[in-house]
């Protein structure tokens, strides 16, 4: 039986590490999770033409490093989903990869909702 505790992945945003990553600037943390949501939006529509492409390697080449981004900032889940769209591009799952652009596009929707509180 799976735990239901809390982890940092269940976490939309770190605000912790956003603080640390921007010296706890709040207009710094603003332009950058609005740097980092403009940025993965545009990656996942590259990571959907490489997928229709075939073009496997590229998918995770660009899933990889925006996962790494996310990272960097606290968005961890958004990271996670990218690290799943890594996988199925890996794996040439393209059901997979479709339903992980699918939560990719929920969890960049859940970061706006985090700018607004900042």
């Amino acid at each position: 039986m799976k735990s239901m505790r809390t982890t940092e992945n269940d976490l939309v945003l770190d605000r912790e590490q956003l603080r640390s990553v921007t010296l706890d600037d709040p207009k710094l943390m603003q332009e950058i999770l609005l740097a980092l949501i403009e940025d993965t939006g545009r990656q996942s529509g590259l990571i959907v033409a490489a997928f229709a492409d075939g073009d496997s390697q590229r998918a995770i080449r660009l899933a990889r490093n925006s996962a790494r981004a996310c990272d960097n900032v606290g968005a961890s889940r958004t990271a996670g989903v990218l690290r799943s769209l890594e996988r199925a591009a890996a794996a040439s799952d393209v059901p997979s990869g479709t339903a992980a652009i699918a939560s990719l596009g929920a969890e960049i929707d859940r970061l706006r909702t985090e700018v607004s509180k900042l």
